[in-house]
Formats: structure tokens, sequence, C-alpha cells
């Protein structure tokens, strides 16, 4: 097991990169959708320089979860594939259409709020609630073939799915109160400062009818969880608080760890929750795993790759975005 588990760790490790990083990109498009008030061309304005010039990078986490998920454990990844088509095709579309729409506006001013400015804040707004749907499916325990759309429809897969847009947006409001902050733009910080407390609050909602929803809707997730919640569930309330208070506070930098902490406890805790399960009540990570020796060149592949990638990232937030060391972009 000790490979497979190994494996298991590195998509979660991904995914809570990606969420951490290209899920903010996700929600400051949200902001953008929804900037309103005297400051509203300037909250655009801040959302845009936030994320270029070097927002595609993100999705290199979201890349090294998929290839690491479809060579590590392949028959999984054949199961979602044919059972989530249909969520996974569209969330592939909003990203690519996401892209197309921000570039093209980018080169003209005058494009920004019409429609592909409006392209681009709802592709944003559709791919993260069907990453968090296709993960809520997959939790549920309930794909079956030639099961097309049940599986990821019930109230519990969709309410996973706004619990991840709210995340998105959450970490996307506090990051951008820094982000205002070093551009001396203490309007915008405030602007932004009440959309994370916000974001925050409807996060805590969608969380708690989740995890209500979860009784009946992913039974085992749910018996799980409620014992993992008694060693996690403090932690994320201090943090939770702690994000609240810096916030309150003014104190922006703080405000970024403790939001980051508390997004990637809730993601750890679903991993957790779902463990030995890579698809719960059909598939374990052992019946799942591909060969040891393909697992090994995998695990050799990753070893050699990450102290690569890692730098490389560094280096291009230092170069891009050398005042915001929690970057967004």
């Amino acid at each position: 097991m000790a490979l497979e588990l190994a494996m298991a760790c590195a998509i979660v490790g991904a995914l809570v990169l990606y969420l951490l990083f290209g899920g903010a990109d996700f929600g400051g498009a949200v902001w953008d959708l929804l900037a309103s008030g005297p400051h509203r061309r300037d909250q655009r304005a801040l959302v845009e320089k936030a994320i270029g010039p070097i927002w595609e990078a993100n999705h290199v986490w979201l890349v090294l979860a998929v290839v690491v998920f479809f060579t590590a454990f392949p028959s999984a990844f054949a199961t979602v594939s044919i059972a989530l088509h249909v969520p996974l095709v569209l969330l592939l579309l909003g990203i690519v259409f996401r892209g197309a729409a921000f570039a093209f506006r980018s080169f003209d001013p005058g494009l920004r709020h019409g429609p592909w400015g409006v392209t681009f804040s709802v592709a944003s707004l559709l791919a993260p609630l069907l990453l968090g749907v296709v993960v809520g499916a997959v939790a549920s325990g309930r794909l079956r073939e030639g099961d097309v759309f049940s599986s990821w429809t019930a109230p519990f897969p969709l309410t996973v799915g706004a619990l991840t847009v709210a995340l998105c947006a959450f970490l996307a409001a506090v990051y951008l109160t820094h982000e205002a902050t070093v551009d001396d733009q203490p309007a915008l910080a405030d602007d932004f400062r009440r959309r994370a407390l916000l974001a925050g609050a409807a996060s805590a909602v969608l969380g708690l009818l989740a995890l209500g929803l979860a009784r009946a809707g992913a039974p085992r997730i749910f018996h799980t969880l409620t014992r993992i919640l008694f060693v996690l569930g403090p932690l994320v309330l201090i943090l939770a608080a702690g994000t609240t208070w810096a916030l309150w506070r003014r104190r922006f930098r703080w405000a970024r760890l403790f939001a980051a902490g508390d997004v990637s406890l809730i993601v750890l805790g679903w991993a957790a929750a779902q463990y030995p399960y890579l698809i719960v009540d059909s598939l374990t990570l052992d019946q799942a795993a591909a060969p040891p020796r393909t697992l090994q060149l995998l695990l050799i592949a990753l070893i050699a790759g990450v102290p690569v990638l890692v730098p490389s990232l560094y280096l291009l937030f230092r170069i891009f975005k050398p005042a915001h060391t929690v970057p967004m972009g």
C-alpha cells in the first residue's frame, strides 16, 4: 500500500495547490462578474492585474493531478471519466473558454465588459462548480455504469460544487485585500475585505449544508467525517477565526496564511474521510492501482520533477509579481 498511498497523496497535494492558486484565479473572476459600487471599474482592473500575466501557470497542478491519476490508478480513471464525462467535458470547456476570453479581452479594453468579459466570468464560475460536483459525485458512492446524469445532479454533489465556488471566491477576496494594500489602494482593500467576510460566511453555511446532505447522499463520507471532525474540526475553526480576526483588524498578510490553511484542511479532511477508497464503495487504492513497476517509475518521475517544477514556478512569480509572496495568477 505504500506506493498507492504515495500516489494518492500526490493527487491530493496537487489538488490542494490547484485550489489555493488556480482556485483563487477562478474566484477573482467571480468578483469581476460581481463588481459593484463606485469602485467597480477599479475592482475589475485589480482582478485583471492580479490574475495576469502568469495565471495559466497554475493549471500545472491540475495537469499533475490528472496525469498521476490515470497513470497510477487507470481503472478508477476509466470509471470516473466514463460515468462523469458530461461534467468533465463541461469543466474542460469552461477552462478553455475562460482562457480564450481572458486573452481576447486583454487586447482591447473595450471588450472587458462586453461578451468576452461575461464569458470570462461565467466560465470561471462554472469551472470550480463542476470540479466540486465531480468530487462530490465520486465521494457519494453512487457512480454507476450507464448512469450519465443522476450521480452528479443529486443535491450532495451540487452542494459540494457550490461550496467549491464559495471557497474560491473566499480565497480570491482574501488575496485581493493584500494585492490592493501593496498597490496602495485602501478603498479597494476594504471592498474585498467585506467580500471576503461574506464569502467566508457563505462557505461555512454551505459546508454545514454539505455535511448534512452527506448523511443521505454520501453516508460513508458522513460517518467518517463525524469522527475526523473531532481532530480537524477545532483546527478548521481556529484558522477560520484567525482569518476573520485578521480581516477585521486589516492584517491582510496573516489573513492570507490563515485562509490558505483553512481551505487546505477542508480538502485534506475530505481526502481522509474517503480513504481507503478512491471511488467510494467501488474501488480502493490497492484495487485500482497500476502494477508496482509502473508506480515505482511514476514515483521516480515525481521525485525528479518536483525539484524542477517548484523552483521554476517560484522564479516565475518572483519575476512577474515580486511584491506578492502569495500570488494570484
